[in-house]
């Protein structure tokens, strides 16, 4: 089983060169995604002096959201693998594909990221709000989080298909725009229920700028959950025991 493979790491692995290098990719690449997505919203809501949720909007939070995450694990794969995400870094980890320790390193960067992103993003604007994650009216926080396993699910399935399987070939070229399309799908589909978030990062950095934490468990749970399911399903069925090699510390 997949999680017969989890490692702890080395604390020393926290001082390597290559893993603050790792982190600070996952730092900068988050800033550049929800810099993009949650920008994008602000955009269009200025555009509309704030006006109701429309078919449009959903279609630009998509696009954005796509083009910004196809660019942001680009510039970070030589370096971390770009995960940009909490939930693919748990993924990551519950296969075997990254210790923990290097895991927390890539956790505290993401979340600092996109603080940092919303922070900039308010200042920048004059003090316009960030959007944060919330449940559209009729949608209970079991729906919210259904919506959420499923969607990282594919999310964390296509990383796993396209970047961390040996067997992917020149498939790994097109993993960057393959994960931003399945982001940008999901949103087309989640959307207008709870956000489709994904990613509990992207979800944090609004909650703590605007400080409304309402169901915000939604947002980390329900990604969590997806990605281990993803993980464990695509490591044991398609990757199996002679598909792994012992980690590195230049690894997924």
């Amino acid at each position: 089983m997949a999680m017969y493979r989890i490692a702890i790491g080395s604390p020393a692995e926290a001082g390597q060169p290559d893993a603050i290098r790792a982190a600070f990719a996952e730092f900068f690449s988050m800033i550049i995604f929800v810099f993009v997505g949650e920008g994008s919203g602000m955009a269009y809501s200025k555009l509309t002096n704030n006006g109701p949720a429309t078919p449009t909007g959903l279609i630009v939070a998509s696009l954005s959201h796509a083009f910004g995450l196809f660019v942001a694990v680009s510039v970070g794969a030589n370096h971390s693998g770009g995960h940009v995400n909490p939930a693919v870094t748990f993924g990551a980890f519950i296969g075997g594909n990254i210790t923990l320790l290097r895991s927390i390193l890539y956790w505290i960067a993401q979340l600092l990221g996109s603080v940092i992103a919303c922070i900039l993003l308010k200042s920048a604007t004059g003090g316009m709000e960030t959007s944060g994650f919330s449940l559209s009216p009729g949608v209970s926080v079991w729906n919210a989080l259904i919506f959420e396993v499923v969607m990282t699910f594919g999310l964390v399935y296509t990383v796993y298909a396209t970047a961390v399987d040996p067997k992917k070939g020149n498939v790994g070229i097109v993993a960057p725009i393959a994960i931003g399309l399945i982001v940008g799908a999901n949103i087309l589909v989640g959307g207008a229920f709870d956000g489709a978030s994904m990613n509990p990062a992207v979800s944090f950095g609004p909650a703590v700028v605007t400080w409304q934490w309402t169901h915000h468990w939604v947002y980390w749970a329900g990604p969590f959950i997806g990605a281990a399911i993803a993980a464990i399903i695509y490591d044991n069925i398609f990757i199996g025991d002679d598909g792994h090699e012992p980690l590195s510390s230049s690894d997924f």
